[in-house]
């Protein structure tokens, strides 16, 4: 009976291909929704990932994520290289501030302040010297996940100007040597980034401890957070026990770091929210078109199932056809919208920078959620045929 399902399957190629290509559609829709949700919450948590030499981050016990944080003593940081198991602990301050450009536009920053000496935090250049950021007043700049929002004008007469603000004039990406300024300070680029998009989206500042609290005076003498990097042959929870145990601070690993910072964001964003709402909209179309057209395929199939009815096909054997005809088609849909979707996404990421991340519960979901909508489709569908009359054949219906 499989032999015959797939004969009867293929017999009807026009409806065949229509009912393949809505399914494709439905498992690439699913898929890209949830590899663009996953791009995002990767977003989130970009300034953990970008530090990977760090083991254990330190933070204010109130701070769950690094989106809404708090800032500390830094006399902590002895305290904390102090304690069995910790090999290197570095300071990272985080502070938003606005930046004027030099045709008086301005734009709000993240700034990130990191240790002069090791620069642990700071990632490495992709124009410019990151040496040369050591230096008084010298900046890195990065994008963080814009687009057009590190410009400054072509023409010297446009930078700077005594007349005001200069809007509406040719402009140019920010570059080794540009100015700007922050709260009166005279900031020289010494180097241009461009690492891990943020979310959301954020022009970022890199610069030493000691030029961040010229920019900021208010983060004398503070710090956001700790990396700290274990030593060798230690577990990172344990030295992050111990240090929860030996401090007033939260310690947690990388990992449930990102952790917290996803959660975060589950519970407290609008734009997830928002987002979410979304893909389940863009979930429930797909899954509609699928199963209507499934529907509609074994539906107006009714006669050749009549007539194996009328031949003595029992009931069980009806059931399996429709089964293994559903079956087929999703499968082979989910194959050619899973691998549409992995090429689309992955080009759309290097090319453009699109947040997409191929998430392993992406394809999962897609398969679940194709499978069972299908199931469900071709179950109701069945219920005619096993009430239907063999006589229906003979009537001419």
């Amino acid at each position: 009976m499989t032999k015959l399902a797939l004969k009867m399957l293929l017999g009807d190629r026009t409806k065949a291909i229509g009912l393949l290509t809505g399914i494709t559609f439905t498992a690439f829709l699913i898929t890209f929704s949830m590899g663009y949700f996953a791009g995002f919450m990767t977003r989130g948590f970009a300034l953990i990932s970008e530090n990977r030499t760090a083991d254990i981050w330190v933070m204010d016990p109130a701070v769950n994520s690094t989106e809404m944080t708090s800032q500390f003593s830094l006399s902590t940081l002895q305290q904390i290289k102090n304690i069995p198991g910790v090999a290197q602990a570095e300071p990272l301050l985080l502070e938003d501030i606005k930046v004027r450009f030099a045709n008086g536009r301005f734009q709000t920053f993240q700034m990130i302040g990191v240790d002069p000496l090791t620069l642990t935090g700071m990632p490495h250049p992709v124009a410019g010297s990151l040496t040369q950021v050591r230096a008084p007043n010298r900046i890195m700049v990065d994008p963080g996940g814009t687009f057009d929002k590190l410009l400054t004008p072509i023409h010297l007469q446009d930078q700077w100007p005594a007349d005001g603000a200069h809007l509406d004039v040719p402009m140019r990406s920010l570059q080794p040597g540009d100015i700007v300024r922050a709260n009166d300070q005279r900031l020289i680029v010494a180097a241009v980034s461009q690492t891990i998009g943020r979310f959301p989206p954020r022009p970022l500042l890199y610069t030493t401890l000691p030029n961040a609290h010229l920019i900021a005076p208010t983060t004398q003498n503070k710090t956001t957070f700790i990396l700290v990097k274990v030593a060798k042959g230690q577990d990172p929870a344990t030295v992050a026990k111990i240090i929860n145990q030996h401090t007033y601070w939260k310690a947690r690993t990388t990992e449930d770091f990102k952790k917290d910072t996803i959660l975060w964001y589950l519970i407290n964003s609008e734009d997830v929210g928002d987002m979410a709402s979304m893909l389940i909209l863009a979930m429930l179309v797909g899954f509609g078109v699928t199963g209507i057209l499934l529907f509609m395929f074994i539906y107006e199939h009714i006669k050749q199932f009549a007539t194996l009815k009328a031949l003595g096909t029992n009931n069980e054997q009806l059931k399996q056809m429709v089964f293994v005809q559903a079956t087929t088609l999703s499968l082979v849909g989910l194959g050619l919208g899973i691998g549409l979707c992995a090429m689309t996404g992955t080009s759309l990421a290097f090319s453009v920078g699109y947040p997409f991340r191929m998430a392993w519960f992406a394809p999962l979901i897609a398969i679940i959620g194709v499978l069972l909508i299908s199931y469900i489709a071709a179950w109701i569908s069945i219920r005619p045929l096993l009430k239907m009359s063999p006589g229906i054949v003979f009537a001419g219906r």
